[in-house]
């Protein structure tokens, strides 16, 4: 029972929390902003991943950040934020 209850503790607190709008200091970036502004109000990116479409074509960018022991992630697609991941 123990070791049940340690390992769902262990999967949520690595979960993660898809949002629809993420706070860097004073300023937040949503779902639909542009990339320009997620630029202005967070910076470049630690990385970058490209996504491919299921024919193998590119169908956007997983954008990363750091903000202490959180790792944000940002799916960009035609420009635009289409996803906010949250993961601790």
């Amino acid at each position: 029972m123990k070791w049940r209850l340690l390992i769902a503790a262990l999967l949520l607190s690595t979960a993660a929390h898809a949002m629809d709008i993420y706070r860097f200091g004073s300023s937040t970036v949503s779902v639909g902003d542009s990339v320009a502004k997620l630029v202005e109000v967070a910076g470049q990116p630690i990385y970058k991943e490209p996504i491919e479409s299921k024919q193998g074509g590119y169908a956007g960018e997983r954008w990363q950040y750091k903000q202490d022991r959180t790792t944000i992630e940002f799916t960009i697609s035609g420009g635009k934020i289409v996803s906010i991941t949250e993961s601790h």
